[in-house]
């Protein structure tokens, strides 16, 4: 059973679609079009168990490099290369 409110802010969740980042090593995995319950307030995903379940396999060929994926242009930058 999925909360009806964020457990950071108490905001309202809601039906819809976020995208799953995650860094591993010096290699990103971008997961698009995650189906989610996400905060009104602060943008927090919540995902079902079957959902999780999803991601947890993707992201074990995501490690034994079994994993399919299109390219993805990405920067870095720590804040404190910035700062003058």
């Amino acid at each position: 059973m999925m909360p009806d409110k964020c457990s950071f802010c108490k905001g309202k969740l809601v039906k819809g679609k976020t995208e799953f980042v995650v860094k591993v090593g010096d290699k990103v995995l971008a997961i698009k079009d995650v189906s989610a319950y996400i905060c009104e307030e602060c943008g927090e995903a919540y995902y079902t168990p079957n959902i999780s379940k999803q991601i947890d396999e993707l992201m074990e060929k995501f490690h034994t490099s079994t994993l399919l994926m299109h390219p993805m242009a990405a920067g870095e930058l720590s804040l404190s290369e910035t700062v003058a």
